[in-house]
Formats: structure tokens, C-alpha cells, sequence
């Protein structure tokens, strides 16, 4: 299978680490009291979204390569769910 075949799977996991990545250091951050940990119980959930936060605007950088192979490995899969649908179309009408 060539490397193409798993672009898809590829990006996702590289958005993942990189989430995960933010995460660690978000976290970390605020155990050593750098940023505030939130209000009350809202620890987590503040780590949580200030994480996707920093991580949304790095993975647009940052895997800019793997999203265009990844587009490329899906754009023929959507032609031909829109070349059946048109299809379909057709056959209803007729």
C-alpha cells in the first residue's frame, strides 16, 4: 500500500500528538502556576480548551504537507459519490 492509501490516518494522528503535545504543556503550565488553573473544579476543562486552542493554528501550520496529500487521497472518493448521486438523480426523474 503506498503512503497515500493512509494520508487520512496520518493527519489524524499527527493533530492528535500535537493536541496531546499543547496538552502536556498546558497542563504542566499551570501546575507550575504560570497560567491560572481556572476557576473552582474547571481545572481540566480550562487545560482542555486552552489546548485546542494553541493546537488548532499549529496543526494548520504545521501539517500543511499531510492535509494536502490527505485531500488528494479523498477528492476522488467525493467525485464518485457525486458522479452516483448525480446518477441516482437521473433515474429518479426519468
Amino acid at each position: 500500500m503506498s503512503s497515500k492509501q493512509h494520508a487520512t490516518l496520518r493527519y489524524t494522528a499527527m493533530r492528535f500528538g500535537i493536541f496531546a503535545g499543547c496538552f502536556l504543556v498546558v497542563w504542566g503550565l499551570t501546575r507550575l502556576q504560570v497560567l491560572p488553573s481556572g476557576i473552582g473544579d474547571s481545572h481540566i476543562i480550562w487545560v482542555l480548551l486552552l489546548a485546542l486552542v494553541l493546537s488548532a493554528p499549529l496543526s494548520f501550520v504545521l501539517l500543511r504537507k499531510q492535509r494536502d496529500r490527505m485531500s488528494e487521497e479523498v477528492a476522488p472518493r467525493v467525485e464518485r459519490v457525486k458522479e452516483r448521486l448525480t446518477a441516482n438523480q437521473a433515474q429518479e426523474d426519468a
